[in-house]
């Protein structure tokens, strides 16, 4: 008897990490279909951490064009790859200002206290120009984008993306992992084509300018 019962539960336990799989695996799959290179970009507002108020994503694309990196945010504790991908696209943050490029840096989390997690991912210090970092309460955002990683103390799936003018994106890295993040210098990289396509166009696009006070 005690067999048999062993036999089942092993049984049931098999389905419902097959099942757990192929929903992870579907939902994997929605995201990926999401916002592939050539598609457009939804129009959003961006909510500062510090600022005057919200900030549209086509405001900061008219300007030139724009790195969008979704962090994991707050899955209830700091993100140590997350600290060490911001740390590294703020030491290029001087070839970012030549390419007239906006960085915008996504933080989602639950609402409660979410100003003040992403304070304390900053430790205090202030990002360089041309960085907007923004917070993603209870993940509006995130979930327009379908980047939602719906699991136990996660958030998001890390993204980047690269858009231009026209919210066109031009590259993009999601990751269904804590790591495997876009490379600094394949961002850099997919900026420099769209500055000198827009350059080509003859469209101006600012460099070495400071960004406006309001989306600082």
């Amino acid at each position: 008897m005690s067999i048999r019962r062993s036999g089942l539960l092993a049984g049931l336990l098999l389905a419902a990490a097959v099942v757990g799989n192929v929903s992870t695996q579907a939902q994997e799959t929605k995201v990926l279909d999401l916002l592939k290179v050539g598609s457009t970009a939804a129009d959003v507002e961006f909510q500062p951490l510090e600022g005057d108020g919200p900030v549209k994503l086509s405001t900061l694309t008219a300007e030139g064009p724009v790195a969008l990196v979704v962090l994991r945010g707050w899955p209830g504790y700091q993100c140590p790859i997350c600290s060490r991908q911001v740390a590294d696209l703020r030491r290029h943050a001087e070839e970012f200002k030549q390419l007239g490029a906006t960085v915008v840096l996504v933080y989602p989390g639950p609402a409660e206290n979410l100003d003040e997690h992403a304070r304390e991912f900053l430790r205090g210090s202030k990002l360089p120009v041309p960085f907007l970092f923004v917070v993603d309460p209870d993940y509006s955002f995130t979930n327009l984008y379908q980047l939602r990683w719906d699991a136990p103390r996660e958030t998001s799936y890390p993204s980047t993306f690269v858009l231009d003018g026209n919210r066109v994106v031009r590259f993009r890295k999601i990751s269904t992992s804590h790591g495997g993040r876009a490379r600094t210098d394949d961002v850099l990289a997919a900026l420099a084509v769209v500055h000198a396509a827009a350059s080509a166009q003859g469209q101006e696009i600012p460099q070495n300018q400071p960004v406006p006070a309001r989306i600082r």
